[in-house]
C-alpha cells in the first residue's frame, strides 16, 4: 500500500468490485470509445467484462490481484496482475501478466499509473516471478512510451476482435529479479 499527495494505493477487496467495474467501463471509453462504429458492441463488451459480478469473481480468484487507486478517497483508477500467467512468448519460468493499468483520464497527469505500476512490479518481484508481460493497443502511443521508458520491450503481436471489430495489439514484456 502506498500513499502520498492524498492518493492511496491499495489491493482492492470484494467490497470495491462496484468502483472498479465503473471504472472499468469508464477508462475503457476514454481509451477506445471513439474506435467502436457500433455503440451495442462496447455496450455488449461492457456487460461481459465490467460486471460488478465478473469483477468480485475476479477478485476473489487465487491467481488474481486488484489494486485501486483513490485521490482525496474518489476511486480514480485500477490495476489487476494475473499470476502465473504462462505465454509461449516468454521462455521463463515464474512469469505474469498486467492485465489492466487504468486510470480516469482527468488524472492522466498525476503519475497514479506509473505508482500502480510500481505497486504491481514491486508485489510480482517479492512473489519470486522472473518476467511480467501485457498487451497494449498498437495505436496507443502514450501508453507503448509509458512501457517503454518502463523498461518494457515489445515481444510479439496480436489482434483482438471485440464485435466488429478488430484491433492490433503489442506484447511488451520486462524482466522481473535483475
Amino acid at each position: 500500500m502506498s500513499s502520498q499527495d492524498n492518493l492511496l494505493i491499495r489491493k482492492a477487496t470484494f467490497n470495491d468490485a462496484g468502483a472498479i467495474a465503473l471504472l472499468g467501463r469508464i477508462t475503457f471509453t476514454e481509451t477506445f470509445g471513439d474506435l467502436f462504429r457500433d455503440k451495442q458492441d462496447l455496450l455488449s463488451y461492457y456487460n461481459r467484462t465490467f460486471s460488478v459480478e465478473k469483477i468480485r469473481n475476479g477478485i476473489q480468484k487465487a491467481n488474481n490481484i486488484f489494486w485501486i487507486a483513490l485521490k482525496e478517497e474518489l476511486p480514480v483508477g485500477y490495476a489487476k496482475l494475473k499470476l502465473n500467467a504462462d505465454t509461449p512468448l516468454i521462455k521463463t519460468d515464474l512469469v505474469c501478466q498486467l492485465q489492466k493499468i487504468y486510470v480516469l483520464r482527468d488524472f492522466l497527469g498525476h503519475k497514479i499509473g506509473f505508482k500502480l505500476q510500481e505497486e504491481v512490479l514491486s508485489d510480482a518481484t517479492n512473489r519470486g516471478f522472473n518476467e511480467i508481460y501485457l498487451s497494449v493497443l498498437a495505436s496507443n502511443d502514450r501508453a507503448i512510451n509509458f512501457y517503454n521508458n518502463n523498461d518494457f520491450s515489445k515481444i510479439g503481436e496480436h489482434d483482438f476482435q471485440i464485435g466488429k471489430e478488430n484491433f492490433e495489439f503489442i506484447w511488451m514484456s520486462r524482466a522481473l529479479n535483475s
